[in-house]
């Protein structure tokens, strides 16, 4: 995740495939958990998705790839989403959500217009029920399933810890009732004035994550030996040691 401003979220993901998975993920989770709320207390999100190359500078992202997606956020109906043309036909034929065609929308900042497809799910079903991405997409070992199910958790929790909602956090435990951060979670919750900052452990694992550099993973692992990121700590570690013999 590179930030967030106000109540938004701008996610980065290596894969189309992985990011869709992910959206589709949090709109059916939110639906479930807004089962138990009346209609006026729901949180709903609008999520949008592009693919398209973008601009890194001073841990942050620009260019029309990021302002298309927050167009396609802005047209997407309330816990639905909204993607481009080049989205849909890569996913066309691998996965089992539908591509309706809301036509081409002339939008701010952008010099063309940009053909934009509403995705048909399943919103009841429970996350995970979307098809796996094909063997090209994902990497098959082990570490990589449980590194990708982390990640999800982990987008999940910077978006619940971004909005301060002690109901977010309470939509984290639903889903997550063992995840990594249920601890904090549940502290938050007991006790939202003495809970321990995450920030700075975040932004420590955020910044050596993907550097492939196993003496940082380690640096990570002796400073925080209970941290929140330890399990995929060691998982890193051991795959960046067996790349190296």
């Amino acid at each position: 995740m590179f930030g967030t401003a106000g109540d938004s979220v701008l996610a980065e993901f290596p894969s189309v495939v992985q990011a869709f998975d992910c959206a589709v993920a949090i709109q059916q989770s939110l639906w479930h958990a807004n089962n138990r709320f009346a209609d006026d207390e729901k949180m709903q999100l609008r999520i949008g998705i592009n693919v398209g190359d973008v601009m890194v500078k001073s841990g942050d992202i620009f260019g029309d790839g990021v302002n298309i997606a927050a167009r396609l956020e802005a047209l997407a109906e309330a816990g639905g989403i909204c993607v481009t043309r080049g989205v849909r036909d890569h996913l066309r034929d691998k996965v089992e959500a539908k591509f309706e065609d809301r036509g081409e929308h002339k939008v701010k900042n952008i010099a063309r217009p940009i053909r934009v497809f509403r995705v048909v799910f399943d919103e009841r079903a429970r996350p995970g029920n979307i098809d796996e991405p094909p063997v090209d997409e994902i990497d098959n070992s082990a570490n990589g399933e449980q590194l990708k199910s982390a990640d999800a958790e982990i987008v999940f929790w910077q978006s619940v810890q971004a909005s301060e909602s002690l109901e977010e956090y309470r939509l984290y435990l639903d889903n997550y009732p063992n995840g990594q951060f249920a601890e904090l979670a549940e502290n938050r919750l007991a006790d939202p004035a003495q809970a321990e900052d995450p920030s700075v452990e975040v932004t420590f694992w955020e910044s050596i994550r993907d550097k492939q550099n196993p003496a940082l993973v380690r640096a990570y692992m002796e400073k925080y030996p209970q941290g929140k990121f330890r399990s995929l700590a060691k998982i890193l570690l051991e795959d960046l040691s067996a790349r190296s013999q």
